[in-house]
């Protein structure tokens, strides 16, 4: 890891430990310009001839009669907007006159230790050992705009963060009509994107297409970072696949509408953008005011996707996550919407809470229905009071039956909506977005509070607190069902609602801080209508992230795999529910359901009290499989086998510690195959020098049986493969566990 300034060269250089990044200043203007990033370099000798400034159209310092030509070429490292680059720019800044040209120059930079805060937004962190800064000040100086662009880099890990500070330092006041988080310019040598792509209850499907001339973007104004697409984009070579080729990924630190965007020239050359969606979005910057973007992630792989995910996973294990429960293992839950939505009172929940008990189950989650007139989806949002005819004896008296067992206790909020039916929309009716003059737009029967409102946060939080310093509550799932429309805003004038998006994200972000500091020990879990708002800002608050509604097994293949490309399996809420499943109507077996949720956090969402004995049997077998090897889920590196939204037919992963003494291997065949002999598959992550036995997970028991007795090399498994036994019947799955034979 190390940022240097090479004046002979006049280029920054910043190295993680397998990838070099470089940034190159030229002409007496001081025009900044990206110059490289790849496989770390060795020695840079030569790298400032990339930027082609020898040839025409040269720059504007030689030949100022195509300073034009020379704008729209030259790979910028933070394009503007207006002077002649007819690219995406990445700024775009509306002065007092109407005109809305901006170009900024270098000034100045400073290296430092360590990595600083982001003020009011999440980001990843360091400290001085682990982390390494660099701010490079840039200005425009006919507008009187100052920019910080700012660049971290980390010891352990191929990732680079980016945002930009704009500060006014001019005497009139200016307005953001677009402040993005990055550009990179460089040459397309023929480039596929991979972008997450879906909806309700199917959220993060892959979708991988060839990037052609012309503007291929990833985005979304639903005011969350959306189930219908993802905040991250890969850039890969076209040959590229898991182990091999090279890759760039951009992912995105924010909760809100964002904006990526891949678009190759009449050079051929390729400009990633990202940041806050420009549309909708404006900041009004007085005199002395900044405004400071949300942080994107690079990362480039020159080993496949696979070097990609395990930098991504262990960025956000170390760099991301704050919780006490980063490194800890997560209770075993059981929610209980699906058991009995909206129809239960104390003697229901405790009645699940005493078979869960007896089964091994470590915690009861109370989700949707439990406060003021809640009795279904169309009212009391907002009344965050326990309703005691419901709940007889009240909130403590329950969790104390709860505790009692053994049991820990969780509960349910969705704090930034509200009910037209609702004793705090007839108290307060202007604290709902609304645009002046329409009708509201009902989505699940609720409106959103206006939480870029201080006073509105606070009611709501004050609410909040009451209920959880009044019985033993140790985890929160924080819901969000719908996306923002009606935007208006009583509190803000014409001028600056076009900040109302972003300053909703921003009260989100506020109300989340406030919560884990006034509970520092508080397990909070985030959930969007399941995966709406699954990114990594919200895993700057909490650990875990409900990954979908869809608790169907087999969906969850696809819905998994997609998110674990990007995030470590310990953030992926994966619970075992009922079958017929809720959303799909699917059968599919007990066991098979174990096996896929064991690779997220765990738990269950069905109603135990009915469940066979057959079933009950299993639940404590998957419960004794899951504390056997939680550790290594949560900690271990990710390697993906087979992806079943490729082949149609089976799914496959490896989980590996880091010392490559034990590993998980999951398999599940989808499709049944007639007259088919057994897969072979080729392991990862291993010891080619090492002897490993091979044993099979009895989901059924929880216990370990030899496969046959087989002992095979680190070097056979990786390098010839394992075989992996065709099944008869569909949705069937198996657990294999490897260790080194002594």
């Amino acid at each position: 890891m190390g940022i240097t300034w090479q004046e002979g060269q006049r280029l920054f250089r910043l190295d993680t430990p397998n990838t070099t990044y470089l940034i190159g200043v030229v002409d007496k203007e001081g025009f900044l310009g990206h110059v490289y990033y790849g496989r770390r370099l060795e020695d840079t000798a030569g790298a400032e001839e990339l930027l082609r400034i020898l040839e025409a159209p040269f720059t504007p310092e030689s030949n100022d009669r195509e300073r034009a030509s020379f704008m729209d070429s030259f790979p910028w490292e933070y394009s503007a907007h207006g002077v002649g680059d007819f690219r995406e720019s990445s700024v775009r800044v509306r002065d007092r006159n109407g005109c809305s040209a901006v170009m900024l120059t270098y000034v100045s930079h400073e290296i430092r230790s360590g990595k600083p805060p982001l003020k009011g937004l999440p980001a990843t962190f360091g400290g001085e050992e682990q982390t390494q800064t660099l701010e490079i000040t840039c200005e425009d100086r006919v507008l009187g705009l100052r920019a910080i662009l700012s660049y971290s880099v980390f010891r352990d890990t191929d990732a680079i963060a980016r945002s930009v500070r704009f500060e006014n330092i001019g005497g009139s006041e200016l307005w953001l009509e677009k402040a993005l988080s990055c550009c990179l310019d460089m040459d397309d040598p023929g480039l596929d994107a991979i972008t997450l792509h879906g909806s309700w209850a199917r959220e993060r499907h892959m979708e991988r297409k060839p990037v052609g001339h012309g503007k291929f973007s990833v985005s979304t104004l639903r005011g969350a970072s959306s189930h219908q697409e993802h905040p991250f984009m890969a850039l890969l070579t076209s040959g590229a696949n898991q182990d091999q080729g090279e890759v760039y990924g951009f992912h995105l630190v924010y909760s809100g509408n964002f904006l990526i965007q891949a678009e190759v020239n009449q050079f051929d050359s390729v400009r990633v953008v990202a940041g806050i969606n420009p549309e909708d979005f404006s900041w009004k910057l007085e005199p002395g005011e900044a405004f400071q973007t949300p942080e994107v992630i690079l990362t480039y792989s020159a080993q496949g996707l696979g070097a990609m995910t395990r930098s991504l996973h262990d960025l956000y294990r170390n760099h991301l996550i704050r919780s006490p429960y980063l490194h800890k293992k997560r209770p075993i839950l059981i929610n209980n919407w699906e058991a009995t939505y909206f129809d239960f009172d104390e003697k229901k929940l405790l009645a699940i809470a005493q078979e869960s008990a007896a089964l091994g189950i470590e915690m009861l989650v109370m989700d949707d229905g439990w406060f003021g007139g809640r009795c279904d989806d169309s009212r009391a949002l907002g009344d965050w009071q326990v309703n005691e005819e419901k709940l007889k004896g009240g909130l403590g008296k329950l969790v104390e039956q709860v505790n009692a067992l053994g049991m820990k206790f969780g509960i349910w909020f969705e704090p930034e909506m509200i009910s037209e039916e609702s004793e705090l929309y007839r108290a307060h009716p202007d604290w709902a977005l609304e645009v002046p003059g329409r009708t509201r737009t009902r989505s699940r029967n609720q409106y959103i509070l206006d939480i870029s409102r201080r006073e509105v946060r606070d009611h709501i939080m004050e609410r909040m607190f009451a209920v959880l310093h009044s019985a033993n509550i140790e985890y929160v799932k924080w819901d969000m069902n719908r996306s923002l429309t009606d935007l208006g805003s009583v509190a803000l004038p014409p001028d600056r609602m076009g900040e109302l998006y972003h300053r909703y994200v921003l009260g989100v972000y506020e109300m989340q801080e406030r919560l884990i500091s006034e509970f520092p020990d508080l397990l909070l879990e985030n959930c969007s209508g399941g995966g709406g708002r699954f990114d990594p800002g919200m895993l700057y608050y909490s650990p875990q992230i409900w990954c979908s509604d869809d608790t169907d097994a087999i969906e969850r293949l696809t819905i998994q795999e997609s998110t674990a490309m990007l995030y470590p399996l310990s953030a992926i809420g994966a619970h075992v529910s009922v079958c017929p499943n809720h959303t799909v109507g699917r059968n599919t077996p007990f066991e098979t359901r174990g096996y896929v949720a064991l690779a997220g956090t765990f738990g269950y969402e069905l109603d135990v009290t009915k469940l066979s004995a057959e079933d009950r049997a299993l639940v404590s077998g998957q419960i004794s499989v899951y504390h056997r090897f939680h550790d290594l889920v949560r900690e271990g590196d990710y390697f993906r086998l087979a992806s079943y939204q490729e082949n149609k037919s089976f799914d496959c992963f490896q989980i590996c510690d880091r010392e490559k003494e034990k590993s998980l291997v999951f398999y599940t065949q989808v499709l049944s195959r007639p007259n088919r002999r057994s897969r072979i598959l080729r392991l990862k992550g291993l010891d080619e020098r090492a002897v490993y036995r091979i044993l099979t997970v009895d989901m059924n028991s929880g216990t370990l049986t030899e496969d046959t007795g087989r002992l095979v090399s680190g070097a056979v498994l990786m390098w010839g493969g394992m075989r992996l036994e065709n099944f008869t019947g569909d949705f069937r799955s198996r657990l294999y566990y490897l260790e080194k034979a002594e």
